[in-house]
């Protein structure tokens, strides 16, 4: 069963967290997510342990629990269909505007977002 675990401390190394598991039976692998650019840590990782009925125990007695002062969060983690990817939401052109632009913030509030051309020198106009 493959096993979400959130809240992390973001010192918290792989090692720690299959050892953590362990404790509820065999670890067949322990990740921290990490960031692609600084290689810091994200705050979660995944726990792949080999009985589904060790891994519901673990899940159980420690979700919630505390490491470094922080309860974390242990669930079962599902598995993301093809394509499933989570995109921003928020208006066309991304935030950064530009020509077209209209950047637009998650609440989807296109004056928030970056300038762009339009045709009335410049002074963007709300219908």
């Amino acid at each position: 069963m493959n096993i979400f675990v959130g809240s992390l401390p973001f010192r918290t190394e792989e090692a720690e967290l299959k050892e953590l598991f362990e404790a509820y039976g065999e670890v067949a692998s322990a990740r921290i997510i990490t960031d692609k650019f600084s290689g810091r840590s994200r705050g979660f990782g995944f726990v792949e342990m080999t009985d589904d009925a060790a891994a519901q125990k673990a899940i159980d007695e420690l979700n919630n629990s505390e490491i470094d002062g922080r309860a974390i969060v242990v669930n079962k983690s599902e598995e993301r269909k093809e394509g499933d990817r989570r995109r921003p939401s928020g208006g066309s052109g991304g935030s950064r505007g530009g020509f077209g632009g209209g950047g637009g913030s998650r609440d989807g509030n296109r004056r928030s977002g970056g300038g762009g051309f339009n045709r009335d020198g410049g002074n963007r106009r709300e219908y």
